[in-house]
């Protein structure tokens, strides 16, 4: 069930900061197959390769994206996430034996207003495998990407 936090539209100002929540359809693990996750983190550099969006940090875990990214336009945020959307689920498509929903409708996007929460933010999103008992070391897992390294 759709929440106010998961839009389906929302402000898109070109160079604001947002971190983004994407999960899967029924919160399936499609993710914990790194075949699979190789394919939706091109989809991601492909977006910044067009200067849609900058990412800052990321993570994708097995059941969903967490993405910290900055707009840098032609479109809007919404925009973004449905071209990001359906071009990793045709590419997912093609490989899922199982079919169906790739990705839940909507996603849950906070806009960062200060730059000082920039760092910890980032640091929060690429300890979640830590957090979630999958690695032991935030090195170890291989779904992530901060431009702090």
């Amino acid at each position: 069930m759709p929440s106010k936090d998961q839009r389906r539209g929302g402000l898109s100002i070109p160079g604001q900061v947002h971190h983004i929540t994407l999960t899967t359809a029924g919160r399936r693990p499609l993710f914990e197959d790194f075949s699979h996750a190789r394919l939706v983190i091109a989809e991601m550099r492909r977006l910044q390769e067009q200067n849609i969006v900058h990412s800052l940090a990321w993570v994708l875990m097995p059941d969903h994206l967490d993405w910290l990214l900055q707009l840098r336009g032609p479109i809007g945020l919404a925009n973004a996430i449905k071209v990001f959307k359906g071009r990793s689920a045709r590419r997912l498509g093609g490989v899922l034996e199982t079919g169906g929903a790739v990705w839940h409708a909507g996603f849950r996007d906070h806009a960062l207003r200060r730059e000082s929460d920039l760092i910890q933010v980032a640091r929060d999103i690429v300890a979640r495998p830590l957090r979630a008992g999958l690695v032991k070391r935030i090195g170890d897992y291989p779904s992530w990407d901060a431009q702090w390294l």
